[in-house]
């Protein structure tokens, strides 16, 4: 980081899944944007959390077989 004014790593690791999925204020965005854009350790975990979040969400689009879906119901059934 060189700006004092910057938020810390910690603070934007804090912030990165809010960050990624649009949850935060335009002035919070802000603030993690200019800290991934000056800190390459932050852009590396931001670029990897964003990578991995796409692959799991392409995984989620697949229907489970009925047959899953039948044991759950057996194994909730028993509790």
């Amino acid at each position: 980081m060189s700006n004092a004014n910057q938020i810390s790593c910690d603070e934007a690791l804090k912030r990165l899944f809010e960050y990624l999925d649009h949850e935060l204020d335009a002035e919070h965005q802000g603030e993690v944007e200019q800290h991934l854009h000056d800190c390459r350790a932050c852009y590396s975990r931001a670029e990897f959390e964003k990578r991995l979040k796409g692959k799991l969400s392409a995984l989620g689009q697949d229907k489970a077989p009925e047959t899953v879906g039948q044991r759950v119901r057996k194994l909730l059934e028993r509790y």
